[in-house]
């Protein structure tokens, strides 16, 4: 047993063992700056600079007016889903409330061991393609006038 083995419990690495991983180190570096120079290449093939003029309306000036890029979608102009702001009644902190019109429909969700009651809502402002789906309970009890015999 090498005097350096037995006062560190194990085997002495020689300085060709070094020399040997760190070649072997450098060469793992090259391959991965290679195959992440192929990538980047692929990647700005599809990059695109674009640039967006969004302003908002005067009424809206206190909204902060930046949004995630990443999130933008091109946007095709649709009459349909224009909203008039006057129509939309802010808050002084310049947030609003949604207000429920009518169920158009009753779902269930199945889950493996329970079932979770849905509603199909029709909201204000909105056509109904746009209806959402939401949990029976907690439009229940926000909107019991909803569930009145008449409004379904």
């Amino acid at each position: 047993m090498a005097p350096c083995e037995a006062l560190y419990g194990r085997r002495f690495r020689t300085p060709l063992f070094v020399s040997k991983t760190e070649n072997t180190t450098k060469v793992i570096q090259d391959c991965l700056k290679v195959a992440s120079d192929r990538q980047k290449s692929y990647a700005d093939l599809k990059r695109k600079d674009i640039e967006f003029s969004l302003e908002l309306p005067p009424e809206l000036n206190r909204i902060h007016d930046v949004f995630y890029v990443s999130m933008l979608r091109r946007y095709r102009s649709n009459p349909s889903y224009f909203v008039s702001v006057d129509e939309i009644e802010l808050r002084p902190d310049l947030t609003f409330e949604e207000e429920h019109l009518q169920i158009l429909d009753y779902g269930i969700k199945m889950l493996r061991k329970k079932t979770i009651p849905l509603v199909k809502v029709l909201w204000q402002n909105h056509g109904a393609e746009e209806a959402m789906w939401e949990q029976e309970e907690s439009i229940r009890l926000q909107y019991p006038y909803l569930f009145d015999f008449g409004k379904f």
